[in-house]
C-alpha cells in the first residue's frame, strides 16, 4: 500500500472520524450541540483511561518535584537542576517526529503498555537506589534521560488514542477533561511530594510515582477492544517523516495554530522564571509567594479546562482571541503594583491559557486524518513542549538585564503581537475584513466577509 501524500487524506475507517477543519463552510453548516462538561466520562474505555490518569499524574508531579529536590541536595547547584529538565526535554526535540512516526504504524493500546510500563521501571529503580543511599546525580540524570525517550513515544500516543476512546465527536471534550485532570494533580501533587519529602524522604515520592502507573495499566488492561474506535494505521514506508511535514505545512488549519502555540510557548509559558522573578525581585515576598502564584494559575487553569469541555467545537477564531487576551492580561500583570493584584491575575491567565492549549490541541486533532495524528501531534508536542527550554535563556536574560516587569510584558507583547498578525493573516486569505459597529445598543467587533460591507453598516 502505497504511504505517499495521497493516502494521507484518504478517509478513516468511519466516515465521520475526520471531521471539517474548524470554521470551515461544513462545519458551521452542520447544527453544534454544547456538550455536557462531563459527557466524554460516559464512555467506559475513556473512564478506565481518565481514572488511570488521575493516579499517575499525581505520581508525575510528585516525581517533579521530588527529582528537582534531590539534585538539589546532592549537588547545592541550581544548574545541575536545570541539566536534569534539560536532559528530560531533550528526547522530544531530538526524536519527537521519529516517535511520532513509530505512533502512526503501531496499535496504541499495546504501545502505552510499554511506554508506561518503562516509566514505571524508571521510577521504581531511582526510588531503590534513593531509599538505600547509594544513589548519585549522574543516576538521576539517567532516569531523567530514560523518561524523556519514553515520552517521545508516550506523548503522541496518548494524545492520539484519546480519538480512539472515544471517536470524534466527543474528542473536544475529552482532550478538555484530560487538561482538567494533569492541572488539578499540579495542585495535589507537589503537595503530597513536599509532606512525603519532609516526613520520610524523597525516596518514597520516587516510590508512589512508579506504583501510581499501575492505574493506568490496570485500565488500558480492562478496556474492551470491540468498543473502541477503528483507526487506519499508517504502513511502514520511506519519507513517512516529510510525509508528515509536508502534511502539516499544506493545512492552515494545521501549520498556524502551531506556529501561534510556538510563539505562545517559547516566550510567554516561563512562568518559572517570571513568577520567581516577581515573588523574589519585585515583591521580596520569597517561595511562599511563589508557591501560591503557581497555585492560582493551576486553579484557572482546571477552570479553562472544564469550561473548555462544554464548548462543542474548537475554533480558530476562538484560539486567536484567547491568545490575544493572554498576552494582554501578562502585559497588564507586569505592571501591577501591589503582591495581591499581581496574584489575583494568575487565576485569569491559567484560565486563558488553558484555553490556548486545549483549542490548539483539540482542533489539530480534529483536523488531522487518523492515519497522519501521530506525526501531527509529535510535531505539535514538540514544539509546545520544546519551545519553553528554548525561550528559557532568551526570557531569563531579559529578566535579568532589565527586570521582570520588561521581561512578563515582553513575553504577553509577543504572544499578543503573534495572534494579531496570524488573524490578520488568516482574515485576509478568508476574504473578511474587521467590522467595528454596533449591535443593539452594544458595541460589536468583529471580522465579516468582505461583501458585507453594505448590510452591516454601523447603525445610526
Amino acid at each position: 500500500m502505497s504511504s505517499g501524500p495521497g493516502t494521507a487524506s484518504a478517509p478513516a475507517t468511519e466516515p465521520h472520524d475526520s471531521p471539517p477543519a474548524p470554521d470551515s463552510p461544513a462545519s458551521a453548516a452542520q447544527p453544534v450541540r454544547k456538550a455536557s462538561m462531563f459527557s466524554s466520562l460516559r464512555v467506559r474505555n475513556y473512564r478506565l483511561f481518565f481514572l488511570g490518569q488521575v493516579v499517575s499524574n499525581i505520581g508525575t508531579w510528585m516525581q517533579r518535584i521530588a527529582q528537582d529536590w534531590l539534585v538539589l541536595s546532592l549537588t547545592g547547584s541550581s544548574a545541575a537542576v536545570g541539566i536534569t529538565t534539560a536532559l528530560q526535554f531533550l528526547p522530544m526535540l531530538l526524536f519527537g517526529l521519529y516517535g511520532g512516526v513509530l505512533v502512526d504504524r503501531l496499535r496504541k493500546r499495546p504501545t502505552l503498555l510499554v511506554t508506561q510500563s518503562s516509566m514505571a521501571v524508571t521510577a521504581l529503580a531511582l526510588a531503590v537506589l534513593t531509599l538505600t543511599g547509594q544513589v548519585q546525580v549522574w543516576h538521576v540524570y539517567v532516569a531523567a534521560f530514560a523518561v524523556g525517550l519514553a515520552t517521545v513515544v508516550d506523548n503522541p500516543a496518548r494524545q492520539s488514542f484519546v480519538s480512539e476512546l472515544v471517536g470524534p465527536r466527543q474528542l473536544q471534550n475529552a482532550v478538555s477533561l484530560n487538561s482538567a485532570n494533569f492541572q488539578s494533580a499540579r495542585l495535589v501533587g507537589p503537595a503530597v511530594a513536599g509532606l512525603l519529602i519532609t516526613g520520610v524522604g524523597t525516596g518514597y515520592a520516587f516510590l508512589f510515582n512508579g506504583l501510581s502507573f499501575i492505574a493506568p495499566l490496570a485500565g488500558l488492561l480492562l478496556m474492551r477492544s470491540r468498543e473502541l474506535h477503528t483507526v487506519e494505521r499508517a504502513p511502514r514506508g520511506k519519507g513517512q517523516l516529510r510525509e508528515g511535514v509536508r502534511y502539516v505545512t499544506g493545512r492552515p488549519e494545521l501549520i498556524w495554530p502551531i506556529v501561534l502555540v510556538g510563539f505562545v510557548g517559547t516566550f510567554a509559558f516561563n512562568f518559572p522564571v517570571y513568577l520567581s522573578a516577581f515573588a523574589d525581585d519585585v515583591f521580596h515576598a520569597g517561595a511562599g509567594a511563589y508557591s501560591m502564584f503557581n497555585t492560582l494559575m493551576a486553579v484557572g487553569s482546571v477552570v479553562g479546562a472544564l469550561l473548555a469541555a462544554r464548548r462543542g467545537t474548537a475554533r480558530m477564531r476562538l484560539l486567536i482571541a484567547a491568545a490575544l487576551v493572554f498576552g494582554a492580561l501578562e502585559i497588564v500583570a507586569a505592571t501591577t503594583p501591589t503582591l495581591w493584584m499581581f496574584a489575583l491575575l494568575m487565576v485569569p491567565l491559567g484560565l486563558f491559557g488553558m484555553t490556548v492549549n486545549v483549542t490548539t490541541n483539540s482542533s489539530i486533532q480534529m483536523s488531522t486524518d487518523p492515519a497522519m495524528r501521530g506525526r501531527v501531534m509529535a510535531l505539535y508536542m514538540m514544539v509546545f513542549l520544546g519551545g519553553s527550554p528554548v525561550g528559557a535563556p532568551i526570557v531569563g536574560w531579559v529578566t535579568d538585564t532589565y527586570g521582570a516587569r520588561v521581561g512578563l510584558a515582553a513575553g504577553g507583547a509577543v504572544a499578543a503581537l503573534a495572534a494579531a498578525v496570524i488573524g490578520l493573516i488568516l482574515a485576509r486569505a478568508g476574504n473578511l475584513r474587521l467590522s467595528v459597529g454596533w449591535h443593539r445598543g452594544h458595541p460589536r467587533v468583529r471580522f465579516v466577509p468582505r461583501e458585507q460591507r453594505e448590510e452591516l453598516a454601523p447603525a445610526a
